[in-house]
């Protein structure tokens, strides 16, 4: 049977009600006293290493996760990691980064509502993200309302609903049905190679690097906003990911952000352009607006998610001096993350 880790780190999942609403305070241990039938088809611990509600994870937090899984990379099979919802999708993409020559399952899942909730979505959540964490594939995913998600791919959509997660710009890697388990036929060939490609043809040595700099800022685009948060972005951060309009439009007349754009890059500051649409990434050389700013080294998304763009461009800023070197990284597909 296939040895899974459970690392605990609080959520709704591990919640309880207090005076001042939910708040994480369920072990590991308690978790798994929920789901005792997982036992017939692996060996499973659990270790608790945080109780956090997820609005309050920040990078040291990801890192902890991911020594946790460094420390006991050799001794399981896989690992699931039971986190908040809100900030699950950063996680995840900071993990796929995080985690170097992975040949093992990482899955992160949580829940809507508490465990201990009678109408709780956590046990069904926890027992499919365990089924697929003993499935001989490597790489970081995302576990919830049965479908398994690429890291780098995962978002929140939804607030309340079960199927609080989609899968953008990539099919959903698998349908998860009472710990049957279903690939997507669609998947593009070059997903399935990746996702395969475990322990016996993978051959370098597994390391997590977890350095991460927050030296950055994202600016959502507007109708009529002002120009000078650009002023204050130079003096204060090394870069920026900029959700524009549509497949890449941001505003060169009343008010002109180009220029802004342009004072930004001039000053070495990494500019990301990515969209505020959800579907279909951006592409430049469609629209005027997009060819002029297209002249400028501004660095592309390509169809990644903010959470992705946030926590990649968090790692290049911390392994590259040089914006090109960052360039060629974001805009570089890394463990399929463009795909």
């Amino acid at each position: 049977m296939k040895r899974i880790l459970l690392i605990a780190t609080g959520g709704t999942i591990a919640s309880t009600p207090s005076d001042n609403g939910l708040e994480p305070s369920v072990d590991v241990e308690k978790l798994l006293s929920y789901i005792p039938s997982v036992r017939s088809f692996c060996h499973l611990e659990g270790i608790s290493i945080m109780e956090i509600d997820s609005s309050n994870i920040n990078p040291s937090h990801m890192e902890k996760i991911a020594k946790t899984i460094e420390s006991y990379y050799d001794a399981f099979d896989g690992f699931v990691i039971s986190h908040g919802t809100d900030t699950m999708a950063y996680s995840a993409a900071a993990l796929s980064y995080m985690l170097k020559n992975l040949t093992k399952p990482v899955v992160f899942t949580g829940s809507q509502l508490p465990i201990e909730n009678a109408k709780t979505d956590a046990k069904k959540n926890l027992t499919d993200a365990i089924a697929f964490a003993c499935e001989k594939i490597r790489g970081v995913y995302l576990v919830f309302h049965g479908i398994a998600i690429l890291g780098t791919h995962a978002m929140k959509t939804k607030s309340r609903n079960f199927d609080a997660f989609q899968s953008l710009n990539l099919p959903p890697i698998a349908e998860i049905d009472s710990c049957d388990i279903r690939y997507e036929p669609s998947l593009p060939f070059s997903v399935c190679k990746e996702i395969f490609q475990t322990a016996t043809t993978h051959k370098k040595t597994f390391f997590a690097d977890t350095a991460l700099c927050n030296d950055l800022f994202v600016l959502k685009i507007f109708p009529g906003m002002k120009p000078d948060i650009f002023d204050f972005i130079k003096t204060t951060y090394k870069g920026v990911i900029i959700e524009s309009f549509g497949l890449g439009g941001i505003p060169e007349k009343d008010p002109d952000l180009h220029s802004k754009i342009h004072e930004l890059i001039e000053s070495n500051l990494c500019v990301v352009i990515t969209t505020q649409c959800l579907w279909d990434g951006i592409d430049l050389n469609v629209y005027k607006v997009g060819h002029t700013l297209a002249k400028q080294k501004v660095i592309l998304s390509g169809n990644l998610t903010t959470e992705a763009l946030v926590m990649k461009l968090m790692w290049a800023l911390t392994h590259f001096e040089d914006p090109s070197d960052i360039k060629t990284f974001i805009e570089t597909p890394y463990f399929f993350d463009h795909l």
